[in-house]
């Protein structure tokens, strides 16, 4: 007798299943739980996802990689183990200090030196967001430091209800640099909030978290989040892509610039986009879908790969 498989295993199992198409990496893990979802795993378990070097270097290649490639069409970006991600591995940055800025007599040279490596910091960072695919965190267990930075380059953010966030950077002496503080202040909700918990440090919880607009929906468990959020990527996956990936082009660049300067870039981006099929397809379907009887017809669309 075959033993039924209820959605949360059936989303564990698939996530299991790499992705031939994809390469693979030692600090990330990628799998294809539904057709043209793409998820990404942070894989430093046994360090609570801390970001060590490997790990930016990685992530940049990988969102790269996904932002040309076929088959992906929305990313879901969670943390495997316990964690989402701790922020920053100290044992790196011990590194850092030690080993790099040690053998550097000349303060100037150091100076040099630490903006580049804080700017390939930023740039593997800044891949997510560039990205035009959708991207959906899947927040667990702790968000800390590196941790909020790399969630405020997601597009959309859902967390567990147990889940611990800080952004710890003013407790180790420096201000947030690659993420928190660039990105976040253009759409949290409640900025005094927000520069209590950036000037302080101290944790917060998923409810505070979404009351700021940190985050968007607040889940009871690992297994409820990653299904959720994979279940919208799969929703978004099904849409055209020229419509998500453009719609998020022109949310980015109306984030960075004034309303008059996103109504000519929209008006220039639809200009060639208005020609695309994916019209033609949604308008008939739309027309299609209401009849009782197809009301699924748009979601069933075969929208072609870009």
């Amino acid at each position: 007798m075959m033993q039924r498989m209820y959605p949360n295993q059936q989303i564990l199992r698939s996530i299991c299943r790499s992705m031939s198409s994809l390469p693979t990496y030692e600090t990330l893990k990628l799998s294809q739980p539904k057709p043209h979802v793409t998820l990404v795993e942070l894989n430093r378990s046994s360090k609570l996802n801390a970001m060590n070097k490997q790990l930016f270097d990685e992530l940049k290649v990988c969102f790269e990689q996904l932002n040309t490639e076929k088959s992906c069409r929305a990313i879901v970006l969670t943390g495997s183990g316990k964690a989402f991600s701790t922020g920053i591995d100290v044992k790196y940055l011990s590194g850092v200090s030690v080993n790099e800025l040690g053998e550097i007599d000349d303060v100037a040279r150091k100076a040099l030196h630490l903006r580049r490596m804080i700017q390939s910091i930023q740039a593997s960072l800044r891949s997510v967001d560039k990205c035009e695919k959708p991207v959906i965190a899947a927040i667990h267990g702790h968000c800390i430091g590196g941790g909020v930075d790399l969630s405020a380059c997601c597009d959309i953010r859902y967390s567990t209800r147990d889940t611990t966030f800080s952004i710890k950077e003013v407790d180790i002496g420096l201000a947030a640099d690659i993420g928190t503080l660039q990105i976040l202040p253009k759409s949290i909700t409640n900025h005094s909030i927000f520069r209590e918990l950036v000037y302080t440090s101290r944790t917060f919880n998923s409810d505070e978290a979404q009351q700021i607009g940190l985050i968007g929906r607040i889940f009871d468990t690992r297994e409820a989040v990653l299904e959720a959020a994979i279940s919208l990527a799969s929703v978004i996956a099904r849409k055209s892509p020229v419509a998500v990936q453009g719609s998020k082009i022109n949310l980015n660049y109306a984030r960075d610039h004034t309303v008059d300067d996103n109504f000519l870039f929209a008006s220039a981006w639809n200009s060639s986009m208005l020609m695309t099929e994916d019209i033609i397809k949604g308008v008939m379907a739309s027309a299609v879908s209401k009849d009782k009887s197809n009301k699924d017809a748009i979601s069933e669309i075969k929208f072609e790969d870009i």
